[in-house]
């Protein structure tokens, strides 16, 4: 919508209201390729180039159909998953850290023994696009606001705690890690790092109970995402941004989005998904503070600083990214400049069809 309302409903506003929907959709298909990785770590499969994205699109059906049931089974749910999903994550970190000893939490403050990233600050500023996915689940929040109660008060106070809540919890699963773990040993273990880091503290058991609160973790968030990026496609749709499926069904957009998720998660490792997401999503970001500050600054009384400040950061990190993706995996930069064009071409026909209606 603000978009829509800073740029027209034309191809600029649905090219960059698709890119965040196809962003969020990856973030769909990388909680899949996650709770496959996880359930497989148990049995040395973790690596397997066909069970992953197997587990992955049953993951996807599952929380597909468990939107089918009902939006009350979900909210029923909700609450339970996130408690569980909370306190097990700070568990096995707070764990991981008894096992390194207390004293690791320095690494908080310190940089003593620290690796300096393989390509500097332009490493180190490419690393930081990807940490941005971590964080961007809020919109999901956003996305459900007409099902919220008081959300003028609600919304905002829910990204706000949710946030905090993940810097805490990752703050505390990086220096588990990197306490318990070698850097060769976390590249290595890259998909499952924190199984590896609650080894020292539970043994075997710490694979097992990760395993277990990754597979809820996901399978949790794979039901919410569903449910909030479905909406998102209703909105797109009714506001003319994309098409719909022949016929009058109630659950168009939820197949649309599962099917669009499966395919994804079947076809593009966790890499890939990642940098395409952030990708697309710095992208859509960067356009809509640009549209803010240009058109809507006195209609939303926004303070001007503010999203110059975003759109800096959101360069800041994305341009050095792209320059060493291109170094090291041009082929993802390829099939994201082939998804960016498509979108584009999708809108512009779309866009010519209305206008000649």
């Amino acid at each position: 919508m603000l978009l829509k309302a800073a740029y027209g409903p034309g191809v600029a506003a649905g090219t960059f209201s698709l890119f965040m929907y196809v962003s969020m959709i990856l973030a769909e298909s990388l909680l899949g390729r996650t709770f496959g990785t996880y359930v497989l770590r148990p049995f040395g499969m973790q690596d397997s180039s066909l069970w992953v994205p197997v587990l992955a699109v049953l993951a996807i059906a599952a929380a597909a159909l468990v939107n089918l049931v009902g939006n009350q089974w979900v909210e029923r749910s909700a609450t339970a998953t996130a408690a569980l999903k909370i306190v097990g994550i700070a568990v096995l970190a707070i764990a991981g850290i008894l096992a390194a000893g207390v004293s690791s939490l320095d690494r908080l403050f310190t940089v003593a023994e620290r690796t300096p990233p393989e390509h500097g600050w332009m490493g180190f500023l490419a690393g930081v696009t990807l940490c941005i996915l971590a964080y961007k689940g809020f919109t999901t929040i956003t996305n459900q606001g007409a099902d919220l109660r008081d959300p003028e008060r609600n919304i905002g106070r829910s990204i706000m705690i949710s946030i905090a809540l993940c810097t805490v919890l990752y703050l505390l699963i990086t220096v588990a890690v990197t306490a318990s773990l070698t850097v060769p040993q976390i590249i290595g273990a890259r998909d499952y790092a924190l199984a590896e880091a609650a080894k020292p503290m539970f043994g075997s058991w710490g694979v097992t109970l990760t395993v277990i609160i990754a597979v809820v973790a996901t399978l949790s968030g794979l039901i919410a995402s569903l449910f909030s990026v479905s909406k998102l496609y209703d909105m797109l749709r009714d506001m003319g941004q994309v098409p719909g499926l022949p016929g009058d069904g109630g659950h168009q957009s939820l197949y649309i989005t599962a099917g669009l998720a499966i395919l994804m998660a079947a076809f593009f490792d966790l890499s890939q998904i990642a940098s395409l997401g952030a990708i697309l999503y710095l992208a859509m970001d960067i356009a809509i503070h640009y549209g803010i500050v240009r058109r809507l600054k006195d209609d939303v009384n926004a303070k001007a600083w503010i999203p110059w400040v975003a759109i800096v950061l959101d360069v800041a990190v994305l341009v050095p990214f792209l320059l060493l993706k291109a170094q090291s995996d041009p082929l993802t930069l390829g099939i994201t400049a082939i998804v960016a064009l498509v979108i584009i071409t999708a809108q512009w026909i779309t866009v010519r069809h209305r206008s000649a209606q």
